[in-house]
């Protein structure tokens, strides 16, 4: 097997599994365990995590927060372009990294915004292929992106919605595309393994015994960007900012250090700890910076024993990345069982427990 060719990682998925709407009950998701060893799996629902996650595991979470980060601005002929912001380049929230609609716009075009007497330019600084640096003539503060932006939901789910004639957004996608620990804004994309949660189920996971932390980092663009190279070696990830408590790391070194298992809520948690964490001396290299780790097999973990997850979409890093942990054999094998059982996929879509 060729884990480093794109096709690899290739599924047909029929797009009624894709999830457009959230389950609005949050832990009665389905849940899929699969036992990584022996890669026998279960049906469940969410809640059953319960079950899953010893009193003498660490469990991790993203509290990263999303913001409204997708804006419509217009071209000096009156047509309407699409910006996504993707990182800050400055301090002062003016001049952002983004990713703008429309091929002909090209370096020291100004797009144009006004909305409810609010008036902000933009102009493109510099192209570098997909990714543009604009810089903006009011800073996009938190304040003024919940004004005038909309909430990032994953272009397939926007795409999908439109093939379905439903609407591009809802009223509840604000709440539902939120974790409830969601703290420190910044992303562009929920790590939407959080989701499935609701404080009481946390509630229920701390009572048992179990010690539950956080980190940060801010998902970019590499979210969004898929296998496009056919060996996966060529494959670029953007960096994304993380900051790792210094708790944090003090617990994760405690239960390393005592053979106690690290579960990791979501790919994005799991990131940060390998790209980080140093198995030989039982520290960490950093506790605050940037990561742009792809992670795929025959990669070995060395911090990360367990994984809760969703089920990702075909040709990504994300697949690749489970595939690391779970055995390729087994994730595929894992995957035509959801596919047959109709498990919902993707951000808004059913949940996996890899341990």
């Amino acid at each position: 097997m060729n884990y480093k060719h794109r096709d690899t990682y290739n599924f047909n998925l029929p797009e009624h599994l894709i999830a457009t709407e959230p389950n609005y009950k949050r832990s009665e998701c389905k849940l899929m365990t699969l036992n990584k060893n022996s890669g026998m799996t279960e049906d469940k629902h969410f809640f059953d995590i319960l079950n899953y996650i010893n009193e003498n595991d660490l469990l991790i979470l993203n509290d990263t927060k999303v913001i409204n980060a997708r804006l419509f601005f217009k071209k000096i002929t009156g047509g309407e372009t699409e910006i996504l912001l993707l990182q800050k380049i400055d301090d002062n929230n003016s001049y952002w990294e983004c990713l703008v609609n429309g091929r002909k716009i090209k370096e020291n075009d100004t797009l144009y915004l006004n909305f409810e007497n609010i008036k902000i330019e933009a102009k493109i600084i510099k192209s570098e292929n997909a990714v543009r640096s604009v810089l903006f003539s009011k800073p996009l503060d938190n304040d003024m992106l919940k004004t005038i932006g909309n909430i990032p939901l994953p272009p397939y789910i926007i795409q999908s919605r439109k093939r379905k004639s439903e609407n591009e957004y809802n009223k509840l996608d604000a709440e539902f595309y939120q974790n409830v620990y969601a703290k420190h804004e910044g992303s562009i994309a929920s790590p939407t393994s959080g989701l499935h949660f609701t404080n009481e189920l946390l509630e229920s996971i701390h009572e048992k015994g179990v010690k539950i932390c956080y980190l940060t980092l801010h998902i970019g663009f590499s979210t969004f960007n898929p296998l496009k190279e056919d060996n996966l070696e060529n494959h670029v990830m953007h960096n994304e900012n993380f900051i790792i408590p210094k708790e944090t790391a003090e617990l994760i070194k405690e239960y390393k250090k005592n053979k106690k298992r690290i579960v990791s809520c979501g790919t994005t948690v799991a990131r940060v700890l390998e790209s980080e964490y140093n198995d030989n001396t039982n520290t960490f290299n950093r506790l605050e910076g940037g990561t742009n780790i792809f992670i795929y097999p025959p990669y070995k973990f060395k911090c990360v024993d367990a994984l809760i997850t969703n089920f990702h979409t075909p040709k990504s890093t994300l697949l690749a990345m489970v595939s690391a942990l779970a055995g390729y054999e087994n994730i595929i094998n894992s995957y035509k069982e959801a596919l047959d059982k109709e498990y919902r996929f993707f951000s808004y879509g059913d949940a996996m427990f890899i341990y």
